[in-house]
């Protein structure tokens, strides 16, 4: 009887032991000193989860995840930290200095206090970013190395951190490295003041030159290999497309059906797709097919639906959405209605946004070479009702001519909305009869413009 009970015992302890359920969650706690906002974010790749911050800074929560490499996101400040299962990390943090006072402890501490200090690392090393890539080729290549090689001594020396994720982290630095030539030629064209810049024939490592895109674990584990996936994938597309981005094929799309990572061709639909669906397009539902059947990214699938629909009523032809009774600058009350008969050529505005600023010389031209034409042209501010002085004050400042209009409930008025407006400044133009003849019509600046208005023989 005794050996019976004995041999029950220990079958029921195998079988506890195998039951026992496997830990694929990390705890995640912390205090934050000033916070910036009321939550955190860890992200990495389709993973997001939002954790709320008590009244006095702390938070915790658990993160059901698969090891690798996460940010986390607080009001401008973002971080990485490296997340396994069965890590039980506390984190404090000030951020009135959030990169010099980061600090982790618990298990798996060791890697994340290494993260923190390789960015700093990082940020010291490279200076000013505007300096960094406005150095010329050599120099640049040469800081660069110098910051591959620093990290990798770092982590060499890093006390209690495993050779798996030291040698994941080695692959990780030489992607960051090969990422920094990817951003090297429009950031150098953009700092160092070289319009149509080009890096020499020499200037990209033969590794960089070579990569292709086949991995998805990398594209999962390494932000470095993202950034370089999507650089040279989206680059190829744009070229095709050239500037015309309102005149865009489905053969300009085909890049994408060479593209082996789902996520990859997720990321780069999502980045292009909301603005390459616009009304003033012709091949608009030719293009929104093509982003529906090659995603695979839900949510967007849904907000993208929502835009294409919305953007089937502002195809030309179709009647324009309407404002109703804007305030003048020049005193009383203006509506659509009041202009029919007109061309109407309407910009959409607003006092803080610099581009808007920018397309004002080139309005004023315009305006000024179809002056006594049958076409109104019309400003429309949607700055909110607080800065309804900064409004009056510029357009007397700056002289501006034309229609100046105060929009009723700024990005909620019904003109705006009617219209599936998400940026600024937009152009439209209506016909004499009221109807759309473009819902996102060539800016100012853009030769396409006057174009447009000699075919229409304004």
């Amino acid at each position: 009887m005794k050996k019976t009970l004995l041999l029950l015992a220990i079958t029921t302890s195998m079988l506890s032991c195998k039951n026992e359920p496997q830990i694929d969650y990390a705890l995640l706690a912390g205090n934050i000193e000033n916070p910036a906002g009321k939550t955190i974010t860890i992200q990495n790749g389709s993973f997001n989860q939002v954790i709320n911050i008590n009244e006095d800074g702390t938070f915790t929560d658990t993160l059901r995840i698969t090891s690798g490499y996460y940010t986390l996101n607080h009001g401008r400040e973002n971080t990485t930290l490296y997340l396994n299962s069965g890590y039980d990390l506390n984190l404090t943090v000030d951020t009135k200095e959030f990169d010099e006072t980061l600090s982790y402890t618990g298990i798996g501490a060791e890697i994340s206090n290494y993260l923190a200090t390789k960015a700093l690392s990082i940020e010291k090393l490279q200076g000013d970013s505007n300096l960094f890539y406005a150095l010329e080729e050599t120099e640049f290549k040469q800081k660069l190395l110098a910051i591959k090689d620093c990290n990798l001594e770092a982590l060499k020396k890093g006390v209690n951190i495993d050779d798996e994720f030291k040698a994941l982290e080695t692959k990780n630095l030489d992607y960051d490295y090969l990422a920094s030539f990817s951003s090297y030629e429009p950031a150098h064209a953009y700092y160092a003041k070289k319009k149509g810049f080009k890096v020499s024939k020499d200037f990209l490592p033969e590794t960089f030159k070579n990569m292709t895109f086949d991995n998805e674990q990398n594209y999962e584990s390494f932000q470095g290999y993202r950034s370089i996936a999507m650089n040279k994938t989206s680059n190829i597309i744009y070229e095709n497309i050239g500037e015309d981005y309102q005149g865009v094929y489905l053969e300009h799309l085909s890049p994408l059906n060479d593209v082996k990572i789902q996520q990859l061709k997720n990321d780069i639909i999502k980045s292009m797709g909301s603005f390459l669906i616009s009304p003033a397009n012709p091949r608009m539902e030719d293009l929104y097919n093509f982003f529906m059947s090659n995603s695979t990214d839900g949510e967007f699938k849904d907000k993208l639906t929502a835009k294409f629909n919305k953007n089937k009523d502002l195809l030309p032809g179709k009647p324009s959405p309407v404002f109703l009774d804007y305030e003048n600058h020049k005193g009383g009350d203006t509506s659509l209605e009041d202009l029919k008969g007109k061309y109407v050529y309407v910009d959409v505005w607003a006092t803080w946004c610099g581009p808007c600023k920018r397309e004002i010389p080139y309005l004023k031209e315009v305006e000024k070479n179809y002056h006594g034409k049958n076409i109104a042209f019309v400003s429309t501010s949607i700055d909110r009702a607080k800065d309804h002085e900064a409004w009056v004050t510029m357009v007397k400042d700056m002289a501006l001519g034309g229609i100046q209009l105060f929009a009723d409930n700024d990005w909620q008025s019904e003109f705006v909305t009617g219209y599936a407006i998400e940026g600024i400044p937009r152009f439209i133009l209506i016909g004499p009869d009221g109807n759309i003849i473009s819902a996102d019509a060539p800016r100012p600046s853009n030769p396409k413009l006057v174009e447009m208005f000699n075919d229409l023989k304004i």
